[in-house]
């Protein structure tokens, strides 16, 4: 089959702004909602005509729905490749390639008469509990955002659009459709907006999909400070707001929010309460108007594509997935093991001799390959790692079950510790064990959180018992977020994260045992030790309809490092079967530094592979700013490039940081500034593995607050006008040495009140003036 250009050709004339100025108040009313799950409205008469479009899931393979659409994936969906999911795709740390798969997925859409397809999510994973954790790609907004512009970048080059989901503070399934994320707008600035902010600004996805959660008590679907004045104003969006199915609760309030189109259909009702809001002069016609407009633009682009559907090679993007898989497959660890008879010991990994490998756990037969919800994919074939692993070899490969997935039926006479035995004979006498351990599909899901990190009893029971038999353990996991691997991890010398790979993810994962594929995933999220270690613990998932984001910016790793508490595995961590070393780490100030000004600081880094075979490494450029006014994390990843190298290689790279890149949201002005002062730049492989720090000084701006009566003394003292005044009536006031502490912290009002050393309001106002200038 022959792949759909990328330029789309020209299709039916579709004058969007004619067509608008035909239209009645109830059509235009009429295009901000569906005619149904999936399809938004047409108008059809002969003086104007309006085709609906089709949108659908998911953000790693399409599920348009044949048939009994039901929006939860219970029908039946066209065959389609299930690429890996987010959790997979976000660790490779790789924009191209996930640029190549946005396109593989445009091609599909498209070939499937699909208008826009509904992803990709980069919601932040606040907590490892989130049970839909594997939809998105990172606890890092920088990680996020790139990805989820290369992605949005490969879908619309194919002539189809996409939705960039879910805005905003959408973090957890529980309550999900009424919680109020309460969450302090310098957190909001910097965690959980910057993503969406880029995506937009960057690649200008054709249509935001809002969340079903409220925002500090509003709903994001009528919350038109987040709509309208953050994502249109000041982000410049272009697009439709869409909302998530059935997230809207007010809709004359949304239309006057910003939010377009209105998902699924309402029968008729909600276009009815627009009309009548206008009739009545509560909302305004050209607050449709605008609405309308846009629906028919998002229909204006999308009808070239579907007049030319074309269609896509399913065999090839069956082998892209199968390279996503391998590439965001995480080799956490890969310890030297002692060889026979006391001879040189050598890591597990790379399978050195594969035909002596035998294969324990159900998951390597029966492969959990996406996650639950409304992104399940009904795949064009399916890969699973066992019989991978036996074609890659040639070999009868030894396989035991070790125990069941999700209580499938044992049949008479068997149980789990039968299994159990079965998997300790065949695991006695190999040379190298793989036991395939992961979450069951019950565990984590669209809809619900978990409850806890550890995997299900019976598996860690199977690894303890395969372990004291034979000591070459390989454990490969299967999971859409973070399990606690601290108290299984010293059975096992090697581990490999192999997380939700799709439908090829079997064999994309042996490509990595084998060594066919040189292990390049990094986490983009940390493993923690313990639940009570995570930065949401206590406020998450919040209670009586609200969940408090106490943490702040102390997000993910920014938490970690900020405490210095241990960790299973670091975000950033991945080895290799090569190594990297680096030099010549240094940073160069290019400029004065504002929020908005571009190549403030110019960082290089030369990296050398020097092993002996051909690998790809992540430099990772972490920046810190020690003495701000603010407390701000010990370190931020702000920017990052996958190098590949052969044996021996150096190259040098160089990355510039933007003024942004320093700024941090200042929580009284309300504005991003850069403090000027000292800022610490770090290159390295992962937060805690940094290979080089530099301090540079950078100029920036003046971000003293303007003084008031509510100003401390000690701020007065600071200023570059008064400060000299107020320090000497402060030491010349009589005021003994052990008060200056408690004068220093009250506010100058109390201090007039008081009548301190002759200080009275009217020296008050008078000082106060002199300060403005």
């Amino acid at each position: 089959m022959t792949d759909t250009p990328t330029v789309p050709p020209t299709g039916r004339a579709f004058d969007v702004e004619h067509v608008l100025a035909g239209l009645t108040l109830e059509e235009k009313a009429s295009l901000l909602s569906g005619l149904d799950f999936w399809t938004t409205q047409p108008v059809d008469r002969p003086e104007v005509a309006v085709p609906g479009v089709m949108v659908t899931d998911g953000p790693h393979g399409l599920r348009k729905q044949a048939d009994s659409p039901d929006h939860l994936g219970l029908g039946t969906s066209v065959p389609a490749t299930c690429f890996p999911t987010a959790a997979t795709l976000g660790s490779t740390w790789d924009p191209d390639l996930l640029r190549r798969i946005g396109a593989a997925l445009g091609r599909e859409t498209r070939a499937n008469d699909v208008a826009v397809l509904l992803g990709p999510g980069i919601n932040i994973k606040r907590s490892p509990l989130n049970g839909r954790n594997f939809e998105y790609l990172s606890e890092d907004p920088v990680i996020s955002g790139e990805l989820g512009t290369a992605l949005v970048e490969g879908v619309q080059s194919q002539g189809v659009g996409t939705s960039l989901k879910h805005f905003a503070a959408n973090n957890q399934e529980a309550d999900r459709m009424r919680v109020s994320a309460d969450v302090d707008e310098r957190t909001l600035r910097e965690i959980y907006l910057p993503g969406f902010e880029r995506v937009v600004k960057r690649a200008q996805p054709w249509t935001v999909m809002c969340s079903y959660n409220r925002i500090n008590g509003v709903y994001a679907s009528q919350n038109h400070w987040l709509l309208t004045e953050v994502l249109r104003d000041e982000w410049g969006f272009e697009g439709l707001v869409v909302s998530d199915w059935g997230a809207v609760r007010d809709r004359v309030a949304a239309v006057a929010a910003g939010l377009d189109l209105e998902m699924p259909a309402s029968g008729g009702r909600r276009d009815a309460e627009v009309v009548a809001a206008v009739r009545e002069g509560r909302l305004a016609q050209d607050v449709v108007d605008v609405a309308a407009r846009r629906v028919l633009r998002m229909v204006a682009r999308a009808l070239p594509a579907l007049d030319a559907p074309g269609t896509y090679d399913a065999d090839a993007h069956h082998a892209l997935a199968r390279e996503a898989a391998a590439a965001g497959t995480v080799l956490l660890k890969n310890d030297v093991v002692p060889g026979p008879a006391g001879a040189h010991g050598a890591p597990l990994l790379p399978l050195a001799t594969p035909a002596d490998v035998a294969v324990v756990g159900e998951l390597a037969r029966t492969p959990r390959y996406q996650g639950a919800g409304s992104s399940q994919v009904n795949p064009t074939r399916l890969d699973d790692a066992l019989s991978a692993l036996r074609a890659a070899t040639g070999a009868d490969v030894p396989f035991a079950a070790g125990y069941t997935v999700d209580g499938a039926d044992l049949g008479s006479g068997t149980d789990e510790a039968a299994l159990r035995a079965q998997a300790v004979e065949v695991a006695r006498d190999a040379g190298t064990v793989l036991v395939f351990l992961g979450l069951p599909a019950s565990y984590e899901s669209e809809g619900f959180d978990r409850t806890h990190l550890d995997l299900p009893a019976g598996q860690v029971a199977l690894l303890e018992a395969v372990s004291a038999v034979n000591p070459r353990v390989v454990v490969v996991l299967a999971n859409g977020s973070a399990v606690a691997v601290a108290p299984w991890q010293h059975l096992a010398p090697g581990l490999v994260e192999g997380w939700l790979g799709g439908q090829a993810g079997g064999s994309g994962v042996v490509d990595v045992l084998l060594g066919a594929v040189n292990p390049a995933g990094r986490l983009a999220e940390t493993l923690p030790l313990r639940l009570a270690d995570t930065p949401s613990y206590g406020n998450f998932p919040g209670e009586l309809g609200h969940v408090r984001y106490g943490e702040g910016v102390l997000v993910g790793y920014r938490w970690y490092d900020a405490r210095q508490a241990d960790v299973a595995y670091p975000f950033g961590h991945g080895l290799s079967y090569t190594t990297f070393a680096y030099d010549g780490v240094a940073a160069e100030v290019l400029r004065p530094a504002t929020a908005d000004a571009d190549a403030v600081v110019r960082v290089r880094a030369r990296v050398t592979n020097t092993g002996g075979r051909a690998g790809a490494e992540v430099v990772q450029v972490y920046v810190g700013d020690p003495a701000a006014q603010v407390l701000r994390p010990e370190r931020e990843l702000k920017a990052f490039a996958k190098v590949d190298l052969a044996a021996g290689e150096s190259r040098e790279l160089v990355f510039d940081l933007s003024g942004r890149d320093l700024a941090y949201w200042h929580p009284v002005l309300r504005r991003w500034v850069v403090e000027g002062g000292e800022f610490v730049v770090s290159v390295g492989a992962s937060s805690r593995d940094l290979r080089g720090a530099v301090t540079v000084q950078v100029d920036g701006e003046d971000v003293r607050l303007p003084l008031g009566p509510l100003s401390t003394v000690a701020e007065a003292m600071t200023h570059p006008v008064v400060g000299p005044r107020v320090e000497a009536m402060v030491h010349g006031g009589g005021v003994a040495e052990d008060m200056l502490g408690m004068i220093g912290d009250m506010p100058l009002t109390v201090v007039a009140d008081f009548g301190m050393g002759g200080f009275d309001q009217g020296a008050l106002a008078a000082l106060l003036a002199e300060a403005d200038g």
